[in-house]
């Protein structure tokens, strides 16, 4: 039975989901009822071809449910699932098939949606185990006769699906330790060809000496970032996000006020010196000549005294 528009329906239920930056089972029922998605089973189909559209739409959302998707389109998944679930319309229900392969992935998932105490994935997860939702089989896929030899496989949008760790496939523990062996036997060559045997020659020193230690520092930080950043957050997490969104707001809001307020002293500064009154004209030349009269009256009695004392 072909279901074209399944997978993009699933598709866009999760990118809508993904966009919430959020686990919460509230913010993807909103989603669920905004879309209507469960009318997905109405159409007028009879108990068969509903039992089939009811397999095929949880097989393409259990792909999502599973590594190398992100924790967020896992949880996402998970909650797909439970809906297409409980919404079927067929009798008896359709099971979720989960390969054993795959077991041991889902366990460790609700073991990190314990602890990361994210409660409603969880119960989510405990429900559809108790309702004996999931259906152990050998593979994950219900394989049937095909005349096609390859059969298609399932191919999800890139943005849904974790990166992958470049720089750990790239550096791994053999190759440090090659470095680190290439390194002593050039600093070993640069003190041969030296004059000094006991150390190399400074302008034979082109690479640095402390080049793998720093190398293996780097990936340290690197790893310990991919492993914080990789945890799935919490609703402590959340709160100490909040509070310092609240703070750089206050701050902000305060170097406004700041800034308003040195703006508002500058203007009435500017206002205060530019309204300070310049004496006319004539009153500034009187000033002038009042001032050189004054000066000269001053010589002129300096001169004065100075003639008294030579007459005696």
């Amino acid at each position: 039975m072909g279901t074209p528009g399944l997978k993009a329906d699933c598709e866009t239920i999760l990118g809508r989901f993904q966009e919430t930056d959020s686990v919460r089972f509230e913010e993807f029922a909103a989603i669920w009822k905004d879309m209507k998605f469960s009318h997905i089973y109405f159409g007028g189909m009879r108990n068969l071809e509903m039992s089939k559209f009811a397999r095929e739409a949880l097989s393409v959302a259990s792909h999502y449910f599973l590594p190398p998707y992100t924790f967020q389109i896992r949880v996402g998944a998970l909650y797909l699932l439970y809906g297409l679930y409980n919404s079927q319309l067929c009798q008896p229900k359709q099971k979720i098939r989960v390969a054993l392969k795959d077991w041991d992935d889902i366990e460790k998932f609700y073991q990190d949606l314990i602890g990361a105490q994210h409660l409603d994935a969880a119960y989510i997860m405990r429900q559809l185990r108790l309702s004996r939702a999931f259906h152990f089989t050998g593979m994950a896929e219900f394989l049937t006769f095909r005349s096609q030899r390859n059969q298609p496989r399932h191919v999800g949008r890139e943005e849904f699906k974790d990166v992958r760790d470049r720089v750990q496939d790239l550096v791994t523990s053999e190759t440090l330790e090659e470095m680190l062996n290439i390194h002593e036997h050039y600093q070993k060559t640069k003190c041969l060809i030296s004059a000094d045997k006991s150390q190399p020659d400074r302008s034979l020193s082109l690479v640095k000496e402390d080049y793998v230690p720093n190398l293996k520092q780097l990936l340290s930080e690197h790893v310990t970032w991919k492993l914080e950043k990789g945890k799935p957050r919490t609703k402590n997490d959340d709160e100490k996000e909040e509070n310092e969104e609240e703070k750089e707001a206050t701050s902000q809001e305060s170097e406004k006020e700041s800034s308003e307020r040195a703006k508002t002293l500058a203007r009435i500064k500017s206002k205060c010196y530019g309204a300070v009154t310049q004496a006319p004209k004539s009153r500034r030349h009187r000033q002038v000549l009042m001032a050189s009269s004054e000066s000269s009256s001053d010589c002129g009695g300096k001169n004065t005294q100075k003639r008294k004392k030579k007459k005696k």
